[in-house]
């Protein structure tokens, strides 16, 4: 199965017509469990404990993932899909890519060992030593002498050049200043979003108008009557640079569905796509899903302990008789290293991939998954998982020469493995760079524009384990941690900023910017970092009332004076009202006495208020 799905994903030009049939058969919404739910409920009872500990736990996981790679498309797609969801909503498309725009990033260099960070920044700028004046002047001079000498050149290359031909080496200057300008400029341009123009403006009314002006022009973001024009200047920056997401667009829709349900809810059309499909068939049981495969990301952790964990992964591999010799116990001991990989790459791709579609699908589709996923320690799971020595885990390649798929097809009987495969190899691991880069991905998913789950990484001390793996050397790896680093940066303090500058100089230099965020100081309102979870507690209630709403799941999303009403009068009286079971036992003479024969009733009365 697993070979099946690799072709049909690896060649989409090829037989078109038996791939769409295979990918309406993974997620048919007629079958009782699609193959995507029916890997993650085997997964799920494996965690539990109703599956033997020889399940094949690695090719669940991995068919697991390439099923919902197949179904749901790759990340790759995932821009052009953004883009075409935007012009069908009326936005502008996204021009900045982030896989293109990582890949002409450079790295930053990696911080300093743990040791000079912990120095004193004040013994640490003992150690420069002021020059001296006349130092001074010489270096000056020389400096001088040094710029005119080089633009008495240039004034003589410029003569040369017009007198005779074209040298054809200037092409090649322009071409490189050009790129050297090219590199002075950011990789992204800011972003300013509807609620960050919006408080300005009232910031700004407040101070020049007053509290009751900037009441009364709350959401206006028109009018600047009233204000200085540098002012004016400001917020034409602002909406120059104003983005509006599809996620705004469909929470917006969905408060107008709860404020006006009988009118808006009957207009919405709901596309039957992959993601939607998988969320349908997934909801029932998302919260035992994510449990599982976080328990399997910890158990497949390189800092987890077998004999501590509740899942054991390496039994799978373990044979009756163990082994011998040296070379088979090294055998087994790689083995099992490169199977706790394989499964980490696998839950940490799902998870990603899921994340990334639901996101584009609906909001409230991805906020649900996310909640889960910190409501299952998912925060701390990661922050685990990188507290290791990430430089060295991303150089370990655990790897069996002839028996790894596809040459273990192809290898004789009598094979037998050389003495020299334990050694370390040089270079890079990419399964174990993969489950990084995914994992920060995750994480960053998961803390961004949230106060409260930003609060829990400054809780988990977190700083210094994202500080750690900026030491490897990927341009998106360390685009992700410094993302994480911009997050809490307010929270970490005036001392943290002060030893840890060329951290903030690299945020500066790769992070996106917002042009009304103060990400590296804490003003009056983000001081009181406790006061977030009205916010985490509102957006669960919008959730459960959009659950509700579209698949029938949580409480009623309408109140009760909105409930259809059956007016019909044969079907109100066709309806079975369920009894009591001893109601029907000497209880419906009583209710006869009780109810209808000891009260007196004025039939001409009641016949009367009939007729008019």
């Amino acid at each position: 199965m697993y070979t099946l799905l690799e072709t049909a994903r690896a060649h989409p030009e090829a037989e078109c017509s038996v791939r769409e049939k295979l990918l309406s058969d993974l997620l048919d919404p007629s079958q009782a469990e699609p193959l995507p739910v029916l890997l993650l409920n085997m997964v799920t009872k494996f965690c539990a404990g109703q599956f033997s500990q020889q399940f094949p736990v690695k090719k669940a996981l991995l068919l697991l993932w390439k099923a919902s790679l197949l179904t749901l498309g790759p990340l790759a797609d995932i821009h052009e899909r953004r883009n075409a969801a935007r012009r069908a909503a009326g936005l502008s498309p996204i021009a900045e890519d982030t896989q293109r725009v990582c890949r002409a990033m450079r790295p930053c260099s990696p911080p300093p060992p743990s040791g000079v960070d912990g120095a004193d920044p004040q013994q640490q700028n003992l150690v420069f030593v002021m020059p001296r004046r006349g130092a001074g002047r010489k270096s000056a001079a020389a400096s001088s002498a040094a710029a005119a000498a080089a633009a008495a050149a240039a004034a003589a290359a410029a003569s040369s050049s017009s007198a005779g031909a074209q040298d054809p080496t200037d092409l090649a200057d322009k071409r490189n200043e050009q790129s050297e300008q090219r590199k002075r400029l950011l990789p992204w341009q800011p972003k300013v979003s509807q609620r960050e123009l919006q408080a300005y403006l009232h910031q700004v009314r407040e101070k020049f108008l007053g509290a009751r002006a900037a009441a009364a022009a709350a959401g206006d973001t028109d009018s600047l009557a009233g204000l200085p024009r540098p002012i004016h200047e400001s917020v034409a920056v602002l909406k120059a640079h104003l983005y509006i997401s599809l996620a705004e667009l469909q929470m917006k829709r969905e408060d107008e569905i709860a404020r006006y349900p009988m009118t808006k809810g009957r207009s919405e059309r709901v596309e039957c796509t992959p993601a939607e499909l998988l969320y349908r068939a997934m909801l029932p049981s998302v919260p035992q899903y994510m449990i599982a495969l976080l328990k399997i990301l910890l158990a497949a952790a390189p800092t987890s302990k077998s004999k501590t964990e509740s899942i054991n992964l390496s039994m799978e591999l373990l044979q009756e008789e163990l082994p011998s010799s040296l070379s088979n116990s090294q055998r087994l001991s790689t083995d099992v290293n490169r199977h706790k990989e394989v499964i980490a790459k696998s839950v940490s791709g799902f998870l990603l991939l899921l994340l990334k579609h639901l996101k584009l699908s609906h909001v409230y589709q991805f906020e649900y998954i996310a909640q889960h996923l910190v409501f299952a320690n998912c925060i701390p799971l990661i922050l685990k998982f990188f507290n290791q020595n990430i430089a060295g885990y991303v150089q370990n390649s655990n790897r069996l020469s002839g028996f790894e798929f596809p040459e273990s097809l192809f290898r004789p009987d009598n094979f037998e493995l050389s003495e020299d495969f334990a050694s370390a190899t040089t270079g890079c691991s990419w399964r174990n760079m993969f489950t990084c880069l995914c994992l920060a991905r995750v994480l960053n998913k998961l803390a961004k524009a949230k106060h409260s789950r930003t609060m829990m990484l400054v809780v988990f001390k977190s700083a210094p384990i994202i500080k750690r793996a900026l030491r490897v050397r990927h341009p998106m790896l360390q685009l992700y941690l410094l993302k994480l680093l911009k997050l809490q940066t307010k929270y970490l303090g005036r001392q943290w900023r002060k030893v840890n500058m060329n951290l903030m100089s690299c945020i500066y230099e790769k992070v996106r910017h917002r042009l009304t965020d103060d990400w590296a100081f804490a003003n009056d309102l983000d001081a009181r970092p406790w006061d977030f979870q009205s916010e985490e507690c509102s957006l669960r209630n919008a959730v459960d009332r959009f659950n509700h709403r579209r698949y029938g799941l949580g409480d009623p999303a309408l109140p009760e004076g909105y409930q259809p009403l059956d007016n019909n009068l044969s079907s109100v009286l066709s309806r079975e009202v369920p009894l009591a079971p001893d109601f029907c036992h000497g209880g419906y003479e009583m209710w006869l006495e009780q109810e209808v024969f000891s009260t007196p009733i004025n039939w001409d009365l009641v016949l009367q208020t009939i007729a008019y």
